[in-house]
């Protein structure tokens, strides 16, 4: 296997790609096996300036229902792509777009306050934008095609080694 990164480089960005994954994965899962999990509070607790669209779609039991199995899927098969390595780059776009859509929906600026959970007390930066941002450096270095399913898949298809260029 030929890459123009280190061991550990490689090895750093496949556990990152790895971590986020899982924590893809593990919330996707706790969401499909509590049969009383919905998304319709945390949507409704929106503010910021696409609140209307998020409070819209919690306002409507057919599209909430929608919303929340494309939720919770969405989490697993991302967390099982970006853990396997398999699809790598598609599973870190929708990632990308998921984590922006729980960003925009409730947002940590300031002068914005929610009765749901929060982890601290943030200011603009809050977990899921630093998630958000680790995933966007895992789009431009292609671990799957080192590490994962898109290497097999590729060697496979009789493509031979995998050459890796700096992104």
């Amino acid at each position: 296997m030929r890459s123009d990164y280190s061991g550990v480089q490689v090895t750093a960005l496949v556990a990152l790609r790895f971590a986020i994954g899982w924590h893809f994965f593990y919330e996707g899962v706790a969401k499909a096996v509590n049969a009383y999990w919905t998304s319709a509070g945390y949507l409704d607790q929106s503010q910021g300036f696409l609140s209307e669209w998020f409070v819209d779609l919690a306002s409507n039991p057919g599209t909430l229902a929608v919303v929340d199995v494309l939720n919770v899927w969405g989490l697993i098969l991302v967390g099982l792509g970006l853990m396997l390595g398999g699809l790598t780059r598609t599973a870190t776009f929708f990632g990308i777009i998921m984590l922006a859509l729980y960003y925009l929906a409730t947002p940590p600026w300031p002068g914005f306050v929610y009765t749901i959970p929060s982890e601290g007390a943030y200011l603009i930066i809050n977990k899921t934008f630093i998630e958000l941002c680790a995933l966007f450096v895992t789009l431009f270095f292609p671990t799957g095609h080192i590490v994962g399913l898109d290497r097999l898949l590729r060697l496979a298809r009789g493509k031979g080694t995998v050459q890796e260029s700096s992104a």
